[in-house]
């Protein structure tokens, strides 16, 4: 394995290890958490639906984003529980979890999408003087 995989798994273990320690307050609490989504205006039983597929996709999505040959699709599935419980829970005012569910949200999208380096813009050598304003010639001082 080289150390460019091992990074990836590594990464993949420690991003779906957020997802993972959710579980697990779910299973033991069902109802109260059924409770809880009861109280932002879904209701009950619909609730309770909900939560059994969030549940559900926390648990294959970890699963498969982790030790799956298909990250895509685990990437999708905790993609699948992640934006709808950030536009449920964390509405106005914005608090420290809809920017880190932001973050998640955007560094699954980008697992999800796979390589694109062909379709992105090379930014290589940018930053070391190679941006097209630094390359115009500029006037020289004249001599007095």
């Amino acid at each position: 394995m080289t150390s460019q995989l091992l990074l990836d798994w590594l990464g993949r273990v420690l991003m779906a290890a957020l997802f993972v320690k959710a579980v697990p307050g779910k299973l033991t609490d069902f109802s109260g958490t059924v409770d809880v989504i009861a109280s932002k205006g879904i209701a009950e039983p619909l609730a309770g639906f909900l939560l059994a597929s969030a549940i559900t996709c926390l648990i294959l999505g970890s699963v498969v984003f982790v030790f799956g040959t298909n990250t895509r699709l685990g990437a999708s599935l905790l993609l699948v529980f992640l934006v709808p419980t950030t536009l449920i829970f964390h509405k106005f005012p914005v608090d420290h979890g809809f920017f880190m569910n932001l973050a998640l949200i955007g560094a699954l999208f980008w697992r999800s999408l796979g390589p694109v380096q062909e379709q992105c813009p090379a930014f290589v050598g940018y930053g070391t003087g190679d941006w097209p304003a630094m390359k115009r010639e500029r006037p020289r001082p004249t001599q007095p």
